[in-house]
């Protein structure tokens, strides 16, 4: 687990203030039920977004006076409404930006990163395409870097026909898009622009399943729903080897270098309400064991249990 351990640390040392587990018995906690009421606004990411969802659901069903609304206008664009105090809680498929954060404590918010889970970032193409079967990440390069001369598979890999390509790709406020643009292209947010975008990863699956010479990419559990639709792409990794997507190679560290780490952003000041509490305390319980059934990997046991006893100690006044 190479890459989840040296992102895991990183990722531990930002979630300091996240705990609001020790402050349960005094919010409500998950034992609040009608005890609890309020609503709570989160925006962010669509990969994120399913677990969130998911959580969200289970959450008011044990605090029916509680209101969860879950909305996805992508990473980037949930941090703009996020840093203005629009929403609760931002999803995020990329650590907050500089520029962000900036934006945030200038308007009295402190950005706390909580780590959720980990995603394979996916590559598919269509059903029906009987050529591609794996990709290098030069090859990828080469198709999706900033003014790419790629416009037929025979560019990419002479071996394919002489077809053009057709892109699908998360827009630009997307945290995939800056995951991918970083680690494979290693530019910073910038990649070819003549491809069909969206922050709607639905809308990106199904431009992938009706076109038979497209290619796409976007997060794990997107695949896994329409895996009758679509052809996951098998990725070359450090060590040389094919790996296809999926929770046993993210575990084990050979699906790399597209395994990332996602989160939810909140603040302290939010928190101080019991529902935020408590969701996110529910968040953190309950919502690791809901990880795995919408797509994605749940933290490891270990870094969890140390990520609860990070937070327990920096919420001690």
């Amino acid at each position: 687990m190479k890459s989840l351990k040296a992102t895991g640390a990183v990722v531990l040392s930002l979630s300091l203030i996240v705990g609001c587990s020790s402050n349960a018995n005094q919010s409500g906690g998950n034992d609040g039920g009608d005890d609890l009421s309020g609503n709570i606004k989160i925006d962010g990411s669509s990969t994120v977004y399913p677990i969130t969802q998911a959580v969200a659901e289970e959450f008011m069903k044990e605090n029916p006076g509680v209101q969860v609304t879950v909305s996805t206008s992508g990473t980037g664009g949930g941090f703009e409404k996020w840093t203005q105090g629009e929403t609760d809680i931002n999803d995020a498929s990329r650590p907050i930006k500089d520029e962000e954060k900036e934006e945030a404590e200038k308007n009295g918010i402190e950005p706390v990163e909580i780590p959720v889970a980990y995603d394979a970032l996916t590559v598919v193409v269509n059903k029906e395409n009987d050529f591609v079967d794996k990709m290098t990440i030069e090859q990828l390069k080469k198709l999706w870097e900033p003014d790419s001369k790629v416009e037929t598979w025979k560019d990419i890999n002479p071996e394919w026909p002489d077809e053009p390509v057709k892109l699908y790709g998360p827009g630009t406020s997307s945290g995939t898009f800056d995951y991918f643009t970083e680690t494979v292209l290693e530019t910073d947010g910038k990649s070819r622009t003549d491809y069909t975008a969206s922050e709607d990863d639905n809308t990106l699956v199904q431009g992938v399943a009706g076109d038979k010479n497209s290619l796409g990419y976007f997060g794990f559990s997107y695949y896994l729903e329409n895996k009758d639709k679509l052809k996951p792409v098998k990725i070359v990794n450090d060590e040389g080897k094919a790996v296809e997507p999926s929770i046993e190679n993210v575990n084990n560290g050979s699906y790399n270098p597209l395994s990332r780490p996602i989160f939810i952003y909140a603040s302290p000041k939010v928190m101080e309400r019991p529902e935020v509490q408590a969701f996110i305390d529910f968040y953190l319980k309950t919502g690791n064991e809901l990880v795995e059934e919408v797509g994605y990997v749940k933290l490891p046991e270990d870094q969890l249990k140390e990520s609860k006893e990070i937070v327990k100690e920096a919420t001690k006044e």
